[in-house]
């Protein structure tokens, strides 16, 4: 019998430990941008499919769709109009990149202009998989604490004036400012205004991630950044896994040339896949509109669901806030509570959750925070799962006290 073959002393330095193999979602699934099933527009995206390959089918035979290496046309022509009708911005189809996904933007963008021992400035808690991208190239990640309305601009100066003295330059300031994730902040025009100007005076790059945008309840929103420099020292991204479909992968970058030309010098992937910018196209020209807002009423009606039934099963041993927008609620238990070890021991009970430390440069802050995401789960399911991690918190660690608010006998 032929004895395996050892390939572990080949393995590059760093490499990951082995992922675990997959056995389904767990029944109560808090985790991942996930979105509202019944939401995904499947027979309208089945009806542009036919339309667009009945009609440009035969330019799958060349890379790039006779469209070149930006991504689709028609996809980039209808970005440019959504972002200056949704977020200001006056950008040309040629200052748009289509990517695989935001992921891929962050490594595109931390390929150009990030090395290891460089310094990042992002916010304290922020998108897990952005702090895990700067951990792994080694940079010097430096977290700014937030507000109800996003970065402490406050804090980020003190921090900026520090690093000067030090002779240190950050690449970049990396913010979420429209439904911050996780705590779904939203950042206001003079804070925005203000940020655009310290980023100046120290001469630092903002990168704006714009990814949940599109899911504010009201539809209203503040220009982004990229808007209100007009370009200039601002790179932004924005994705359409929240908006129409995670599984898509269908993500953008938009800077000016002289930046972009760099970065799709850097995308040497043949091409984002192809049938999904197409098909995206033909559906976002004709639906995108009247799509969202009836995501939103969704999103928005799941959110309160979420909060009643932690205010039923966790009382005030559970603080959160009522986000204008997006997918998750941060949530605040009491200092004794690790929600790392809280996530293993609901895992088992079938809730999956994301505990705060993975979102967070300050791991102590976020030692007894979590995050949850509501909008896949069913209200039905938002709710039962609920009482199910109150129950294995209250075994774990003794809190909540209180179910329903009245003390179980």
């Amino acid at each position: 019998m032929t004895a395996p073959f050892d390939f572990a002393p080949l393995l590059a330095p760093g490499t990951p430990a082995p992922a675990a193999k997959w056995n389904g979602f767990p029944k109560y699934n808090f985790i991942g941008g996930h979105n509202d099933a019944k939401n995904v527009p499947v027979q309208a995206l089945i009806d542009a499919a036919t339309a667009v390959l009945t009609r440009e089918g035969a330019t799958l035979a060349t890379y790039g769709l006779n469209s070149g290496p930006l991504g689709y046309k028609p996809l980039r022509e209808f970005l440019a109009a959504k972002l200056k009708d949704h977020a200001g911005i006056e950008c040309a189809s040629d200052e748009i990149l289509i990517t695989s996904g935001s992921m891929q933007g962050l490594d595109l963008i931390n390929s150009l202009l990030v090395t290891k021992g460089d310094t990042v400035i992002i916010e304290q808690e922020t998108y897990g998989g952005a702090l895990t991208k700067l951990n792994k190239i080694g940079a010097n990640v430096v977290g700014i604490p937030l507000d109800q309305e996003g970065l402490r601009l406050d804090v980020l100066k003190q921090k900026l004036e520090e690093l000067k003295q030090k002779g240190i330059k950050p690449k970049y300031i990396y913010t979420i400012p429209t439904v911050q994730n996780p705590t779904g902040a939203i950042m206001g025009e003079a804070r925005r205004a203000e940020l655009l100007k310290i980023a100046a005076e120290y001469g630092v790059m903002i990168f704006e991630d714009e990814c949940y945008s599109d899911l504010i309840w009201s539809g209203k929103r503040p220009p982004s950044l990229y808007a209100m420099a007009k370009g200039e020292g601002v790179i932004f991204i924005g994705s359409f896994s929240k908006s129409i479909a995670p599984a898509l992968r269908v993500g953008y970058i938009v800077a000016k040339w002289e930046i972009l030309g760099r970065i799709l010098g850097l995308k040497q992937d043949a091409g984002s896949g192809a049938l999904e910018q197409m098909v995206l196209a033909e559906f976002c020209t004709q639906h995108f509109a009247s799509h969202v807002p009836k995501l939103n009423k969704t999103l928005s009606a799941k959110l309160q669901t979420l909060r009643e039934a932690l205010a039923e099963h966790f009382g005030t041993d559970a603080e959160f806030g009522d986000p204008e927008g997006g997918i998750y609620l941060w949530i605040k238990l009491p200092d004794q509570v690790d929600t790392t070890k809280l996530a293993q021991a609901a895992l088992a009970a079938g809730v999956s959750l994301n505990p705060g430390q993975e979102w967070s440069t300050n791991k102590e802050y976020a030692r007894s925070r979590l995050r949850l995401c509501f909008a896949n789960p069913e209200p039905e399911t938002i709710r039962k799962g609920v009482e199910v991690l109150a129950d294995v918190c209250r075994r774990e660690f003794g809190v909540p006290l209180r179910s329903a608010n009245v003390e179980k006998k």
